[in-house]
């Protein structure tokens, strides 16, 4: 027997979430609203959790820095983002999302001439 458990209208019940409607990162900071009952169910629960939840939420907090940090960002356009919800399971939006990332200067040899500390024997071996 399998159960399925709609993970989406967990996370959108006013029932459950105050103001359900609107994104409020700051709700989870202490934790204990997002454990209080698994009303926040990213990696499932209990026996079925993902072994590396937290390993995940670790490695996505590195790969989001080290983006910011190696990266300028910027809009393609001067107009609005646009917000609408597109159909899908994951609430994707309907337009993607279209951003330019320019390396920073300190970065930049890095980037272009690569770090060579492997050398070229190295990496023909690889």
């Amino acid at each position: 027997m399998t159960l399925l458990v709609n993970a989406w209208s967990l996370h959108w019940d006013p029932k459950l979430w105050v103001d359900a409607e609107r994104f409020v990162p700051e709700r989870f900071d202490s934790g204990e609203e997002s454990n209080k009952g698994f009303k926040m169910i990213p990696f499932s629960a209990e026996r079925r959790a993902c072994p590396g939840a937290v390993l995940g939420r670790r490695v996505v907090g590195l790969a989001l820095g080290a983006l910011l940090q190696c990266f300028e960002w910027g809009r393609v356009g001067s107009e609005e983002i646009d917000m609408t919800e597109g159909n899908s399971l994951t609430v994707p939006p309907a337009e993607p999302l279209q951003a330019l990332c320019k390396p920073r200067e300190m970065m930049t040899p890095f980037l272009v001439g690569g770090d060579d500390r492997f050398g070229e024997e190295t990496m023909k071996k690889c």
